[in-house]
């Protein structure tokens, strides 16, 4: 059986597909009901959009609406422009580090070549 892509609403026998995030912070007495988390959680729940308007808490309970924001589902400019920079400089050829105590081959005229992180020093009566 294939498994749908669309997420569904975490209520016993519903099968909707989920609008909302419920998450409860207990320390508050809370439950927040906002947008559609990015990524299903472990410990919130994902509700359709008659389960979301229905939804009550606790008596003592307090529950917080966190409305969608109509612009958040668009790309913005700032989007687009991360993007084109994380493209950008996925494209660079690396750099290799220097290490800061290690000096430039140029500054050790002694040495006769390296490899790695060892030298080879000339000995000074040869």
């Amino acid at each position: 059986m294939p498994v749908s892509p669309v997420r569904r609403c975490s209520r016993t026998a519903c099968g909707r597909p989920a609008v909302a995030t419920l998450t409860y912070v207990y320390a508050d007495s809370t439950a927040v009901l906002g947008p559609l988390a990015t990524y299903a959680e472990p410990h919130c729940y994902d509700l359709c959009a008659e389960h979301s308007e229905r939804l009550t808490a606790p008596r003592g309970w307090e529950v917080v609406r966190l409305a969608p924001d109509p612009a958040a589902g668009k790309p913005s400019s700032d989007d687009l422009e991360a993007l084109a920079n994380a493209v950008r400089e996925a494209a660079r050829p690396p750099v290799p580090p220097q290490a800061p105590d290690q000096p430039e081959r140029s500054a050790h005229p002694e040495s006769s070549g390296r490899r790695g992180h060892l030298r080879v020093l000339r000995s000074p009566d040869s």
